[in-house]
């Protein structure tokens, strides 16, 4: 099996998003569901509710984020403009 990035999706309250996927992505997203049933054995997860996870665990692995965003608080918390 593969190693993906996300786990099983928990089950939220969805809210509704309005956004605009190449037909790529959408593929891409649709596999992606297809493989993550398969590795949690559950069904198939409307390829759009892979979205948010997505997001939320790009943002949470991105580095140069977080540096920047802490960077971001210390100046706010100082007064001093910071380097961004």
């Amino acid at each position: 099996m593969a190693k993906l990035k996300l786990g099983p999706l928990a089950d939220d309250k969805p809210v509704k998003v309005t956004v605009e996927l190449s037909a790529a992505l959408h593929r891409d997203l649709t596999a992606y569901a297809e493989v993550l049933a398969c590795e949690s054995r559950q069904p198939a997860a409307d390829p759009v509710r892979l979205i948010v996870p997505m997001l939320e665990r790009f943002i949470a692995t991105d580095r140069g984020f977080a540096r920047a965003r802490r960077e971001m608080q210390v100046a706010s918390k100082t007064g001093q403009p910071g380097d961004l």
